[in-house]
This record gives C-alpha cells, structure tokens and sequence, in this order.
C-alpha cells in the first residue's frame, strides 16, 4: 500500500457535484487548505491486500453478529449505556431477524500486521457517495485499466432487490436530518432503491407525524417501511421514542444495530475473540496493563471526545460526547503516509459471509481521524 502523487482533473469540483458530492471543499475560501475531497494524490493497493481487507471484513462481520447474540443472552445492555425502556425493542428486534442494509468497519492499517478493527459504524454510516460513486468516476476517467476495491452500487441495489418481500408495497421511505452530508447519502440510497424497482419518498426526521397508532409521512400516509439516517441511542430518547415498539413500522437500520455501533462491541469482542488477529485489547474499566491507549466514549461520533495515551503526551479531541461513559482500547500498529494519520473504511452490504462491498480512505495531519478529514480515492492492479 502506498500513497503516490496525482494531477487532479480539469474541473474536478463539477465531477463531483454531478456524482452529488456538494461538500467537496469545507475550507474558507480565504484559507489556504485543502478540501475535503483530494485527488492530489491516491493510494495504491495491490490485489493481494484488498484480498487482506476482503477477509478481514467478512471474519468482523461475523464475530459481530455473535458478540450482539451474546449481548442479548447474557443481558449485557447496562454496560453499553443501552437505556431501559429500550432493551425490549432491541431484544424484540433481535428475536425478529429484521432486515439491514449497510455498515462501516473503520480499520487500522500499517501493511505489515492483520488489520485491525477501531469501531464499527453499523447504524449510520456515511461517506457512502464518495467511497462508492464518485471515487469510481475518479478512476474512470484517470486511471481506467486499473481496478478498485468498491462493488458498493451493484450491492446496494442488489439488497434492495432481496430487501423487497419484506417492504409493503415494494415502498421504502427514506429520512435523516437536515445536514448537507447525511441529505446527500439519503438522495443517494433512494437513488440505489429506485434503481432496484422499490417506490420510494426522501422527507427530514422531523417530518415524521403519529396519528396514536402508527407513524405518518409528511402526506399522512402510513409509514410501513422508513430507512432512517439517524441513531438508534437518539430516538429511543426523543418524544416519539415509546412508540417504535408498538407502531406496525420495519425501521431500517434495525434497532439491534444500536449494539453494534455501541463502542461497548469493542470490550466485548476482545473477551470473545481475546488475541483476535483483526482486533486490539479493550476494556470497559481501565486501560490496565495497557501502555498506549485510546479512551472512547460508548456512543461517541465523527472522532469527537477521544483521548489518545502515548508515552510522549496525550492527544485529545473536543466534543459533546461522554456522560454515557468511555471504553478503553489498545493502540493500534500504524502506518503514517506522507505524515498522514490513515482509516480504512470498509463497507459491508447485508451481513452475510460475503458482505464485504469495497474501501474509502480517509487521513488527517492529527492522530485522530474525524469527520472533516479528507476522502483520498484508490485503485489496485
């Protein structure tokens, strides 16, 4: 895996708007910085590490699955904060075997070492438009004999295909919140929904109405399959949130996804799988024998509030996330590329054995990736 040098296209920022990426440059445009989408320059694989990556994100993919089974079996909920008005949903949910759609293992890499895992978006992962069409038009046009680790759209129209016997009305309802990133993946999911055949409708969250017995469309119509951008630990709390386990409505993501998006799935893994190749110690208590450590809080976002522990300081990411409680995790074997802190982020459609859908690369100049660190495309031979 290297990261090599690349001239960006003529008039790149239209690409990319095309392909709906509208947030391609989060810099001031009296600052010198470079924005979110860089096509500066690329990382270039080869064929026997996407094979690296392919396994190891199916392997996580099924030791999830069995460490939110042991969850629920063993009544795990009050470590991961799970509040308890919402342990009936989600053990209601699990026994259902609802259907999903999509998720986002984030992976430290050094290109020596196994994979390994740092959390697992399962519920609401974004930077899905840019890890699936807009870098394969990236490769397109520059570098089309060359091949990339992203069978995202194919996938994901093929889901909503197996997804339609579960759908009343062959009718999925798409909604998230009002923010440019989270609108632009929702419009792109209906887009891949259309495309498999399914009637589908795009409406804000807060749109949602209840008529005292079951959820609303902004038209009033009865809502019988939404997929919604938002998370799980936030409608359990909102005012509507005694309802979802009455109403007659199939949420996708599914509420037992709420543990797997838990950064509890980390100390939980680790006592399951202990010396998992493809994942690093963690801890619900303290970082123990651990030297260098990661404290994450349980439902954290976008890289806010991490501490990270190194014999030479502490590095420290501001935020609203906390209250909840932290896990402990060991640091990761990592690789810096050209002084760039990398993630890995690797899609799964489904949750099958073979859900593994391809990569996006993002790096940040700190030691903690967020939300506002660059996207950087790929390819492989």
């Amino acid at each position: 895996m290297r990261r090599l040098s690349s001239t960006p296209r003529p008039h790149w920022q239209r690409r990319v708007e095309e392909a709906g990426l509208t947030w391609h440059s989060l810099a001031e445009p009296d600052r010198n910085e470079q924005p979110y989408w860089n096509e500066t320059a690329f990382y270039e694989l080869t064929a026997h590490e996407v094979d690296v990556l392919e396994r190891a994100t199916n392997e996580l993919a099924a030791m999830a699955l069995k460490a939110a089974g042991h969850i629920v079996e063993n009544n795990l909920f009050a470590k991961l904060a799970i509040p308890q008005h919402a342990i009936p949903l989600i053990q209601s949910s699990w026994e259902a075997e609802p259907p999903s759609l999509y998720g986002r293992f984030d992976l430290s890499w050094d290109g020596l070492h196994p994979p390994k895992l740092l959390e697992y978006n399962a519920d609401t992962p974004t930077f899905l438009l840019e890890a699936s069409v807009v870098q394969w038009h990236w490769l397109e046009d520059l570098y089309p004999c060359r091949d990339q680790f992203n069978s995202l759209h194919e996938r994901l129209i093929a889901r909503w295909k197996e997804l339609i016997p579960h759908l009343p009305g062959r009718r999925i309802d798409l909604c998230s919140v009002d923010d440019a990133e989270d609108r632009a993946t929702i419009a792109y999911l209906l887009e891949t929904a259309r495309q498999a055949g399914l009637t589908s409708s795009l409406f804000r969250m807060d749109e949602i109405g209840w008529d005292g017995q079951t959820f609303l469309a902004p038209d009033d119509r009865p809502l019988r399959a939404v997929f919604k951008l938002y998370p799980w630990e936030w409608m359990v709390h909102e005012e509507f949130g005694r309802h979802l386990g009455v109403a007659p409505t199939l949420w996708i993501e599914p509420a037992w996804k709420m543990l797997l998006s838990n950064k509890g799935i980390l100390p939980v893994l680790w006592r399951l799988f202990p010396g998992h190749p493809n994942l690093v110690e963690a801890s619900f208590d303290t970082p123990g024998a651990m030297t260098e450590w990661v404290r994450k809080p349980l439902l954290g976002r976008e890289g806010a509030n991490i501490t990270l522990h190194c014999p030479g300081g502490d590095f420290e990411t501001a935020g609203d996330y906390g209250a909840e409680g932290f896990v402990y995790q060991a640091l990761a074997p990592a690789k810096t590329f050209d002084g760039k802190t990398v993630v890995i982020g690797s899609w799964v459609v489904g949750h099958g054995e073979d859900c593994a859908a391809g990569i996006g690369i993002r790096e940040s100049d700190t030691p903690v990736v967020t939300n506002t660190s660059q996207f950087v495309p790929h390819a492989f031979d």
